[in-house]
């Protein structure tokens, strides 16, 4: 039976540590169970939100297996899958269609400045070999970019059923969407952009991964909700106020620290991270607190 096309509100969360600095499971399956009742689509690990490149491979694949355990069916799991090399995002993806991830994202191979046909060919070899569906995963400022020739290529794949893409551009998602969705009408566009989540919908898109909806969960599914519904005067209102919240979090610390401190003030220890702090950077976290905190507040209560 096919899967259903994914839409929507997911989640590219991040994962709470404990004190040692270790996966903190309990309160992640709690996290988890959170963002469920406050109504998003679907969860996202292993995304640049859930700072995959600083977990090992094991930490990895436990994170994508105790988030799949606990959604339990409820919301699909977009599961991040990228590794050093093909053969190692292969394998991941090998190893999250057993835990029952109803998808993987996958960022092009990061540190090194491939061509256009180098990425292809990493995407192709991917397409060929897995056993998952896979959402290619634009994100330029940290990896090569997936240029529009190239998502028109690797859309002829039909294991690839969509793009992520967190570039911001709106005229570049149009332009995506008029030449990908003729010859693919199933293919799914997520932005990634929490500022124009509206424009970005009304242009095409399916839905968005959020590092805001991790914090504020609510403010995005009403957001998307309204500008399905044809209430847009309402839905921008709302997405005003999601600019305001992300652009605060966004600039409190190094990415994505704001957002650890945005979401510990929902009432979870997310611990802290395993990129060290300058006293600098901790000045601007405990600054931006107060801020933050009543943004949340207000959003929370006018949701």
């Amino acid at each position: 039976m096919p899967h259903a096309p994914i839409h929507g509100i997911l989640t590219p969360h991040m994962v709470p540590l404990d004190a040692a600095g270790g996966i903190n499971e309990p309160e992640l399956r709690r996290y988890v169970d959170w963002l469920i009742a406050k109504g998003v689509h679907g969860l996202y690990p292993n995304g640049s939100t859930g700072e995959f490149t600083r977990f090992s491979v094991e930490e990895r694949r436990r994170i994508i297996r105790i988030v799949c355990e606990q959604a339990a069916g409820r919301v699909p799991v977009l599961a991040g899958a990228a590794e050093a090399n093909v053969r190692e995002t292969i394998a991941a993806c090998e190893a999250y269609h057993d835990y029952g991830a109803r998808a993987v994202a996958i960022v092009s191979p990061i540190y090194y400045k491939l061509s256009p046909d180098s990425v292809f060919a990493y995407f192709r070899e991917i397409a060929l070999h897995s056993p998952i569906d896979v959402t290619l995963y634009n994100i330029p400022m940290f990896a090569s970019p997936i240029d529009l020739p190239t998502i028109r290529r690797l859309a002829e794949f039909d294991r690839i059923v969509g793009i992520k893409d967190s570039s911001g551009d709106l005229a570049g998602m149009m332009r995506m969407i008029e030449a990908v969705r003729p010859l693919r009408p199933d293919f799914v566009f997520m932005t990634g952009w929490d500022a124009v989540l509206v424009p970005m919908l009304l242009a095409g898109c399916q839905g968005g991964t959020h590092a805001t909806s991790g914090v504020v969960p609510e403010l995005t599914r009403a957001i998307y909700d309204l500008t399905m519904a044809g209430n847009i005067q309402e839905a921008y209102r709302l997405q005003y106020r999601l600019l305001n919240l992300f652009d605060t979090v966004f600039g409190a610390g190094d990415f994505p620290e704001g957002f650890r401190l945005a979401a510990s003030l929902r009432g979870f220890d997310f611990g802290t991270g395993r990129q060290p702090l300058t006293a600098e950077q901790q000045a601007r976290l405990a600054g931006a607190r107060e801020g933050i905190l009543s943004q949340i507040d207000q959003i929370v209560a006018g949701a």
